[in-house]
């Protein structure tokens, strides 16, 4: 982004009335660091936009990752624990001891990490923003009707999307694309229905009393619990 101010009306007319040039000399200068100042700030605040004006929405993106991050490793965890405790079960031991809790947290599967984070990032937190959106441009006003209007369309819209793109996204990772029609078959349906009891009580809430700005949060917070579900899935 170009600069605000330039440094052109800081070339005072030197030898002019000295005092009054001398001040306005000063006073320019000073309106000029101020306006450098401010598109200096400017630049930093919109390090995301890029040349056709479109705007990156980092900060969702960054708390979608970071949040489907930590239901992945919630999942791993609780997965790992539940072998171990079942291996437990089998043998003298009544509880792991040290180097067992090691194993549990030593054996982190990081590219499965990366998986999922990456598609918080990349792919929910700026498409669910872009969709929230859309959704209070066309239903602006806060009434009964376009709340449930808004858990409807997301329901029957975002919830599907999100379950082919992540499901596609695992699959391409794991370099077995050809099999998605198979995964598909198998785990989106009851997927979707899972998701609807959750989703809906959650939607409500969403629409009804949080701010637009904070909507990808709010949900992503209950993606936790929800990515912890997926990642359950995605895994088997």
């Amino acid at each position: 982004m170009d600069a605000l101010g330039g440094c052109g009306g800081a070339n005072g007319f030197w030898g002019w009335n000295g005092f009054n040039q001398r001040r306005k000399k000063k006073n320019n200068s000073s309106g000029d660091r101020r306006n450098q100042r401010n598109s200096g700030s400017s630049d930093s605040v919109d390090v995301s936009r890029d040349s056709s004006g479109y705007r990156f929405p980092l900060k969702q993106a960054v708390t979608a990752g970071a949040l489907t991050f930590t239901g992945d490793t919630i999942a791993q965890l609780s997965g790992r624990w539940k072998k171990r405790a079942a291996a437990l079960k089998q043998s003298s031991s009544d509880k792991p001891d040290e180097e067992e809790l090691w194993n549990i947290f030593s054996e982190h599967d990081w590219v499965r990490a990366l998986r999922m984070s990456s598609y918080g990032f990349l792919l929910y937190g700026p498409g669910s923003y872009a969709w929230y959106q859309y959704l209070d441009r066309s239903l602006p006003k806060p009434t009964a009707t376009n709340i449930v209007l808004k858990v409807v369309l997301n329901q029957v819209i975002l919830g599907p999307s999100v379950i082919a793109v992540i499901f596609a996204w695992n699959n391409l990772w794991l370099g077995k694309i050809s099999e998605l029609g198979n995964k598909y078959q198998k785990d989106a349906l009851p997927t979707l229905l899972y998701g609807l009891r959750f989703w809906v009580p959650v939607s409500i809430l969403n629409f009804w009393v949080v701010p637009l700005q904070a909507r990808v949060a709010f949900m992503s917070m209950g993606s936790v619990f929800w990515n912890f579900y997926l990642s359950s899935t995605l895994s088997n």
